[in-house]
């Protein structure tokens, strides 16, 4: 059946296309963000540790928003590596070390890439696609992941 909730079929498509590109990159940035909590070192490894655990349980709350927000939209969200891998604006590729300022500094650079798309986003699904209702999840979103970013660009200073 066919969902009817005022947007056009081909509207919704796009909106559910857009929105498993940034369920992936979702579902990256917190495979990262586990491997940061299961492989830092140092002497804050602690701290850091618990820190992490903290970020990638937020991740993996909007991960489940935004797969359930594409059931919504009546499409079926993506759901293997292999398709994760294929929507991703992100990288796996670590550069950096194993201690706490190399792996926030990779996180910051997701977060930091995530917002932007998000953002360059917004607009479209509200004029483009007439969805103010993913405009406006988008928006809050966007505003989990700037406060995640200043969360881990605090402990860069």
């Amino acid at each position: 059946m066919q969902t009817q909730i005022g947007i056009k079929q081909e509207n919704l498509s796009k909106i559910a296309h857009s929105l498993c590109q940034i369920l992936a990159d979702e579902f990256i940035l917190y495979t990262k963000t586990r491997k940061a909590h299961w492989n830092v070192e140092g002497d804050d490894f602690y701290n850091k540790h618990l820190f992490f655990e903290e970020q990638y349980n937020q991740i993996d709350e909007i991960i489940d928003g935004v797969a359930e927000r594409i059931r919504m939209l009546g499409h079926y969200a993506p759901a293997t590596l292999k398709e994760f891998l294929e929507l991703t604006h992100l990288t796996e590729q670590t550069k950096e070390n194993n201690d706490s300022k190399g792996f926030i500094k990779e996180l910051l650079i997701d977060h930091e890439s995530i917002i932007i798309h998000l953002r360059e986003n917004i607009t479209v699904y509200a004029n483009e696609y007439q969805d103010l209702g993913t405009s406006d999840y988008i928006t809050g979103l966007m505003e989990t992941h700037e406060k995640m970013a200043w969360m881990l660009r605090s402990h860069l200073r």
